[in-house]
C-alpha cells in the first residue's frame, strides 16, 4: 500500500495547474512533449480554465462559469457538457480480440459489435494499470478509451507475437450528461433515436450532416452519453451546435467539479487515485470483473493466489471534507487512506472513498478523519453506490431528480 509522505506545510496550501496564456513572441514555446488540449477548449477559455494532465492530454479542473455546487445540481436536474482527457486508442488485426484477451483479465469475446465494456489492466503481480471503456468497431477492430495512464507501451511491449496493430485514431471525447441527455441527443440527430438503445450500446449517428460514433455511457452514473469525435468531422461546427442547443435545455459547460462528487457517490473509481500498481481488483471491489475461465492474461496467476476480500468503502464526513492521503483514524490509530474526497451538495455532508488496512470491517463503522479545516471530523464507512444501488438511473429505468438535499446523519 502507497505510505503517504507528508508534504511541507507550505505545499498543502497550494495547488498546481495548467493555465492557457496567450503567446508573446512568434517563437514555438511547446516543451518536449506539447501538452495536447481538446479541441473544443476553446469554448471553455472565456471562463478562466486551468486544466490536469490526464492520459497525456489535458482536461479542464476548474471553469469560473459555475460553483462547484452548481455544476452538481446541472448534472443531477438537467444537463452538463464536459470535454474530457479520456484518450481512445485502437486496436486492430486478426489477432485483435486475441490481444485483447491477453491484456484485459474480462473475456473481450462476448462483447458483440455495437456494444460497449469496461475492462482494465493489470500487472504480472496483479497490481493494477488503467480502466476505460472498450468499444467493439467490428470482429477485428476495437477503441479502447483509456483512463488516466500509459497502455499504450503496455501494449506495444504484449503484442511482438500477434497480428495486431495499434495506433492513436486521433480522437477526442466529450460527454454530455444528466436526465435531458436524451432530450437533447433527440433534438440533434437527423432521423429517429437510436433503437435498440441501452446502456453501453455505441452507434453511429448523423448530427450536422456529420457522422458520428456516440456510447450511452459517461463518469457520472446519470442518465447520459458520449460523442467521439473523429479527424474527418468538423468538430467546430459538432461542438458548438451541442453547446447551444443544450442551453436551451439548461446545459452548461464543466469542468471535474462537475462529477467528481457524484461519480464517488455513484462508486465509480479513479485511475491513479482509487486504485494503483499496489492494488488489485479484489482489494478496491472490482473482483467481479476477472474472469479466471478464459485463457491465459496478465496477472491471472498472481491474482488467483491474491486475497479476494474488498477493503474499498464509501465515506460520510460529519460537518467536513476529508484530506486525501493516511488520515483515517480509530483511536488515533491509522486505519486507512482516503483516496477520494469531495462535498456533496445532495447529502450535505463530506464524501470520500477510503482503501482500509483491514478488511474485517461493517458498513457503518465509525472513524476519525483529519480535514481541510486542519481538525478531526466523525465519519462513517458505507457500501458504494451510496444510494441508486441497483444503477437504475444511468439506465433510464428510474427518473430521479432531486428537488432539494437529503441530508446525512451519522447513525
Amino acid at each position: 500500500m502507497i505510505q503517504n509522505r507528508r508534504l511541507h506545510p507550505a505545499l498543502e496550501k497550494v495547488r498546481f495547474s495548467v493555465k492557457p496564456l496567450e503567446h508573446q513572441s512568434g517563437r514555438p514555446v511547446e516543451l518536449a512533449r506539447t501538452m495536447r488540449v481538446h479541441p473544443l477548449s476553446y469554448q471553455e477559455l472565456p471562463y478562466d480554465p486551468e486544466y490536469s494532465l490526464y492520459a497525456g492530454r489535458l482536461t479542464p479542473e476548474t471553469l469560473n462559469l459555475a460553483t462547484a455546487d452548481e455544476m452538481y445540481w446541472k448534472v443531477r436536474r438537467e444537463l452538463i457538457f464536459r470535454h474530457t482527457g479520456e484518450h481512445p486508442f485502437e486496436i486492430r488485426g486478426k489477432d485483435a480480440e486475441i490481444f485483447l484477451n491477453r491484456i484485459f483479465p474480462r473475456d473481450v469475446s462476448k462483447v458483440k459489435t455495437g456494444r460497449c465494456s469496461y475492462q482494465f489492466a493489470c500487472y504480472h503481480d496483479g497490481g493494477m494499470i488503467t480502466d476505460g471503456l472498450l468499444l467493439r468497431l467490428s470482429e477485428n477492430s476495437f477503441w479502447y478509451a483509456q483512463a488516466d495512464g500509459d497502455l499504450f507501451s503496455w501494449y506495444k511491449a504484449h503484442s511482438h507475437d500477434l497480428e495486431v496493430e495499434i495506433i492513436d485514431p486521433e480522437v477526442w471525447v466529450s460527454q454530455i450528461q444528466g436526465p435531458r441527455s436524451m432530450e437533447l441527443l433527440s433534438n440533434l440527430i437527423e432521423g429517429p433515436m437510436p433503437d435498440p438503445w441501452n446502456y453501453f450500446d455505441w452507434t453511429e449517428v448523423m448530427m450536422a450532416g456529420e457522422k458520428v460514433i456516440i456510447s450511452r455511457s459517461g463518469f457520472t452514473n446519470e442518465l447520459g452519453w458520449e460523442i467521439y469525435i473523429r479527424p474527418e468531422n468538423d468538430i467546430e461546427k459538432l461542438g458548438d451546435l451541442i453547446l447551444e442547443s443544450g442551453k436551451s435545455l439548461g446545459m452548461i459547460l464543466t469542468a471535474t467539479p462537475g462529477f467528481r462528487a457524484r461519480r464517488i457517490e455513484a462508486g465509480l473509481l479513479s485511475a491513479g487515485a482509487d486504485f494503483d500498481h499496489t492494488t488489485t481488483p479484489f482489494e478496491v471491489g472490482l473482483g467481479r470483473y476477472l474472469d479466471f475461465d478464459k485463457n491465459e492474461f496478465i496477472g491471472r496467476e498472481a491474482l488467483i493466489k491474491a486475497d479476494p476480500k474488498n477493503r474499498s468503502w464509501g465515506l460520510r464526513v460529519e460537518k467536513g471534507i476529508a484530506l486525501r492521503g493516511r488520515y483515517l483514524e480509530q483511536d488515533g490509530i491509522v486505519k486507512g487512506r482516503v483516496t477520494s474526497s469531495s462535498w456533496s451538495p445532495f447529502q450535505e455532508c463530506g464524501i470520500g472513498i477510503v482503501l482500509l488496512d483491514e478488511t474485517n470491517v461493517e458498513e457503518g463503522t465509525q472513524f476519525q478523519v483529519r480535514c481541510n479545516d486542519g481538525e478531526m471530523h466523525l465519519a462513517e464507512i458505507c457500501t458504494l453506490p451510496m444510494y441508486d444501488t441497483n444503477r437504475e438511473i444511468v439506465r433510464g429505468k428510474k427518473v430521479d431528480i432531486p428537488l432539494s438535499p437529503r441530508p446525512w446523519k451519522a447513525s
